[in-house]
């Protein structure tokens, strides 16, 4: 087709890449891609990789013009081929050509409004944004400037036809060097791309200005998208939902990725499900879920209005210590009255005590069953209420906690507070779990954050304890294939076994065919058992779903939370810093200045003996034994 600016008529070429590990096309590239056709006269679309056969049917009702190739030379090689599929002669035809890959969500805005305005400009290439330099050259190098100059970032440029057809392009493409890595890419193409034609004296341009941002930042699609999308800019960049956190805290609080969500969310018409079916495929949760800060924070006190009031709800809750039965019922009695509960037990005894206490519950219905005593609470859900589940909406899992083996009594005990208080605080409390539920149709699961407290506090940054292998292997048996996970990256998982979720999302756990007998006899292990497994697993699960997990606290229990980590906080950056200035220089001898530091405490070293003494897994008694040896030298 020919496209009118208000300049001239334009015909243009579109070349796109595509890339992802398992070829799948997410429907955000499609939407992406017809928006564009509207402004293009011929689209080529280069795949690098796999292309499933699913993909290459979304394409074709795009484009007859694919190209699948080899996985080699990142977008630059893709592009190259893509020119080389058409031919300089064909490229000669086009008063521009538009280079354009699969690394953000949109438009926001309608493509047509970018042609119109860049049409009237005197320009002879442009872009979407600029990346700014710097004096360094990060490359290793490989910058044959020896610093980064500034450039147009080159997930969408397009060239005119008075470049296309000029002997500096074809000899640029023509002498392309090898691509193979993100570092040679960057020093080889897009990072010279800008620089070097205009050095040859071509005029070129970004449609978002930013230049009164680079005082603030070299990578404003980056670390300002919010910024950029008010001023009308028609795509995001995927990253911003799922990128390394790190970066984020080095620039800003932390609020990039929420902060631009929830404008497009609440302002623009771009269907937020795309972005949500893309990255819970391809990302992994704990980069998602700090990104996009998936914490709810809810009132006890008041409750805001649900939209549905039809809504089915119930609590599963296992009971097998007879002295917490009072506690349990008070906690299930901030469940609304039209919810049912089921309860389960071990015995009949325990059952009659259970019904005496239960029996003034102010719910729909109660109903308490004695299931066999293998598997605790996990065999509670998935053996004895496996049937029931499917046909509830929101689900409250929840059992009695006595950790026996810690001592004294009270840490044990706190945990189980945390538990509770975040998913059982009030009546008003759930009643806000379940809007906040109805609110985020792909939000699957809700759990309190883990345990920081006492001998716990090792919880955090060993979340997956000994517990990974296992896990995985677990995914691996009930067929959730290509859910991302990393050993490295933390589970967003119950710790502790108390939780909300949406039975839908976690479908493909519910439906196995569970037994008893596939459960450990008791006395069970304190660790590394299909147990501890399945409590790792439930948000992946609900990832595999199409879900994402998040973490919720009451407001009552926030205010503990925050001061918690304040003061660890605080704690750790006594040990990083001295006399006001830095103690250590790499992050290597961080990590052992903060460990030395607390492991002096008297405290800390009865905890490593005590923690010794426990039957721990092999990688935490590995992890201890260094830690004293290198303390106190033996």
């Amino acid at each position: 087709m020919i496209v009118t600016t208000k300049n001239k008529s334009m015909k243009r070429l579109g070349i796109f890449l595509f890339y992802d590990k398992d070829g799948i096309v997410d429907d955000y590239i499609p939407y992406m891609l017809e928006d564009l056709n509207k402004n293009i006269d011929k689209l080529v679309i280069v795949c690098n990789g796999k292309l499933s056969v699913e993909g290459r049917q979304k394409f074709e009702k795009l484009s007859s013009n694919i190209v699948v190739r080899e996985n080699k030379g990142f977008d630059v090689w893709a592009y190259k081929e893509g020119m080389e599929y058409i031919g300089w002669e064909g490229i000669s035809e086009y008063d521009e050509m538009v280079l354009i890959n699969y690394t953000m969500f949109g438009p926001l805005y309608p493509f047509k409004e970018m042609f119109d305005e860049m049409g009237t400009r005197n320009i002879d290439f442009w872009g979407i944004t600029k990346h700014y330099g710097s004096e360094d050259d990060w490359t290793g190098g490989n910058m044959k400037y020896g610093y980064i100059p500034d450039f147009i970032q080159s997930f969408f440029i397009v060239v005119r036809n008075k470049m296309l057809t000029s002997y500096e392009f074809k000899k640029y493409w023509d002498t392309m060097r090898p691509i193979g890595s993100y570092i040679e890419s960057m020093a080889y193409h897009e990072g010279v791309f800008t620089k070097d034609f205009c050095d040859s004296g071509f005029i070129s341009d970004v449609y978002i200005n930013t230049d009164d941002l680079k005082e603030y930042t070299q990578a404003p699609t980056t670390y300002t998208p919010l910024e950029l999308i008010k001023r009308k800019c028609p795509i995001v960049k995927r990253k911003v939902f799922f990128d390394y956190y790190d970066y984020y805290l080095r620039y800003n609080t932390g609020e990039v990725g929420l902060e631009t969500y929830e404008f497009i969310r609440d302002n623009l018409d771009y269907d937020m499900k795309l972005i949500w079916d893309n990255i819970l495929r391809t990302s992994n949760q704990a980069d998602i879920k700090k990104n996009m800060q998936l914490n709810y924070i809810l009132p006890t006190k008041f409750t805001e209005e649900r939209p549905n009031k039809n809504a089915k709800v119930a609590l599963i809750m296992h009971l097998y210590f007879e002295d917490l039965i009072e506690t349990c019922y008070t906690y299930a009695s901030s469940m609304p009255n039209y919810a049912d509960v089921y309860i389960t037990t071990n015995t009949e005894v325990k059952k009659n005590a259970i019904i005496k206490v239960f029996e003034k519950l102010a719910v729909n219905k109660v109903e308490v069953k004695v299931i066999e005593n293998r598997g605790r609470d996990v065999s509670s859900l998935l053996v004895a209420s496996k049937k029931i589940l499917m046909d509830y909406d929101y689900v409250c899992f929840a059992h009695d906690k006595k950790t026996a083996q810690i001592k004294p009594f009270s840490v044990g005990e706190a945990f189980m507070y945390k538990c509770f208080e975040n998913i059982l605080g009030s009546k008003s409390f759930v009643e806000n779990i379940i809007h906040t539920f109805e609110d985020n149709p792909q939000l699957g699961l809700m759990t309190p954050p883990p345990p920081n407290h006492g001998i716990y506090y090792s919880t955090i940054g060993l979340e997956w304890s000994n517990n990974f292998k296992n896990t995985k292997e677990l995914m691996e048996k009930l067929g959730m294939k290509n859910v991302p996970l990393d050993s490295n990256k933390e589970p967003i998982a119950p710790l502790g076994t108390m939780f909300w979720f949406r039975p839908k999302a976690l479908k493909t756990l519910i439906e196995y065919d569970w037994e008893y007998n596939d459960f450990p006899k008791e006395p069970n292990e304190i660790d590394g058992t299909l147990l501890h497994a399945i409590e790792r697993i439930y948000p992946y699960a609900a990832q595999y779903e199409g879900y994402y997990p998040g973490w919720v606290m009451s407001d009552k229990f926030a205010k503990i939370e925050v001061t918690n980590l304040q003061h660890m906080l605080r704690q750790l950056n006594g040990a990083i810093f001295e006399n006001g200035r830095y103690r250590y220089k790499h992050l290597d001898e961080i990590v052992y200045g903060v460990r030395t530091s607390i492991t002096k405490n008297k405290s800390m070293k009865y905890f490593i003996k005590s923690k010794l003494r426990e039957n721990l897994p092999p990688k935490m008694v590995n992890v201890l034994k260094r830690w004293k040896r290198k303390v106190y030298g033996r």
